[in-house]
């Protein structure tokens, strides 16, 4: 069976999210959120039990008693990372709500300055790889947010806890031994291994199977090194994880149908009554990195975005309450002004705005449902 990188159930909703987006499971962020209490690594004598059954194994597969002893060290049970597993809400966020987080106009625009900071390394991996270089910097962007969010989570204490939990035990334990691999070929250290409460790592967000098959050393110092401040290593290893999924040299991912230059392919509408795309085999390529039409639309438009395209020509729907976008986003902006914190305006409802509304209407002596109407939003 093909695992994807983040075929583990990380799924459409592995973005970081805007204050008033719905709760989806998260890469984590270096630049602005402190590591949550429960995903630091505690004592837990149930964990400690079954690192010293796994040991045996994990000799049997090559690893070292030197590095079981120096990775696991300081590394213990995250209880945080049982609780996020287990508490993964289904998903049933629309095209619309999800390109609204993806290619927001914050994404775009530090796409557009990382590509251009970054174009003499971009380039050369398109020339190198055949990838197209904005395609490589979406991916960048939806997974870390061009590296400002990668992670801080220990690595080792993440996917062992998520192994002994039991609840997909052989696939964490083979991430396990993957990563003191990792560690084992001094790619890097313990410690410093790091990135999000499920075990992806670095800028572009890797588990560690991936990483053993994928990762590029593009630098020349000897590490494959994704975790580092420059990105390079990172970029040349979603490139090459592309290429090696069938991605096509000169061919573009798609494009929205009745746009300019868009090329020939299967036509697909993942939302009834939004626009249309007509997508190519380079798509499915974005899809061995996240098996998701939504993810691999959003990273075929963020790429055009950052290349100068416009916004979609297509309109969406009103969604079921009968609301447009430019609706929800006055809704949040006049709750916003009423001192109802929605966290933001984007016109995406996520569970900040829902309690706002909830708020809203205790104030007024309705009932506390959350959910937003024409009326709401006319007697604001």
């Amino acid at each position: 069976m093909i695992i994807t990188r983040r075929g583990f159930g990380l799924g459409a909703g592995a973005l970081t999210l805007s204050a008033c987006a719905g709760q989806l499971p998260m890469t984590g962020s270096r630049a602005a959120t402190p590591l949550a209490d429960d995903l630091r690594p505690v004592p837990d004598a149930g964990w400690s039990a079954w690192i010293a059954a796994f040991r045996p194994r994990a000799e049997g597969q090559g690893i070292s008693r030197a590095t079981l002893d120096r990775s696991f060290a300081h590394a213990g049970f995250v209880p945080g990372a049982i609780t996020r597993d287990r508490n993964q809400p289904e998903s049933n966020r629309t095209l619309e709500d999800y390109l609204s987080i993806a290619v927001s106009d914050e994404r775009v625009a530090k796409g557009r300055a990382a590509f251009a900071a970054h174009r003499g390394t971009l380039a050369a991996l398109q020339s190198r790889y055949g990838v197209d270089a904005t395609v490589i910097c979406a991916i960048w962007g939806l997974e870390s947010f061009y590296g400002e969010r990668r992670g801080e989570v220990n690595v080792l204490s993440a996917v062992s806890t998520l192994a002994y939990e039991g609840r997909r035990a052989s696939f964490f334990e083979s991430q396990l031994v993957a990563a003191l691999k990792i560690i084992q070929s001094g790619d890097i250290d313990p410690a410093h291994m790091t990135g999000s409460w499920a075990g992806a790592m670095g800028h572009t967000q890797f588990i560690p199977t991936s990483y053993l098959a994928y990762a590029v050393d593009y630098t020349g110092d000897g590490r494959r090194d994704i975790w580092s401040d420059d990105p390079s290593d990172a970029l040349a290893s979603t490139a090459a994880y592309l290429q090696r999924s069938g991605w096509q040299a000169g061919v573009k991912w798609g494009g929205e149908v009745g746009a300019s230059g868009t090329p020939q392919g299967r036509v697909i509408q993942p939302q009834a009554g939004g626009p249309q795309f007509a997508v190519t085999g380079n798509f499915d390529a974005i899809k061995r990195y996240n098996n998701s039409d939504l993810y691999a639309i959003g990273v075929g438009h963020l790429s055009d975005r950052i290349g100068g395209a416009g916004p979609l020509r297509a309109s969406f729907p009103p969604d079921r309450y009968g609301l447009t976008k430019d609706d929800r986003i006055r809704l949040q902006t006049r709750l916003t002004a009423r001192g109802f914190d929605t966290g933001g305006a984007d016109g995406v409802l996520g569970n900040k705005s829902k309690s706002a509304i909830s708020a809203y209407q205790q104030s007024i002596g309705q009932v506390a449902t959350g959910e937003p109407s024409r009326a709401l939003l006319d007697s604001l």
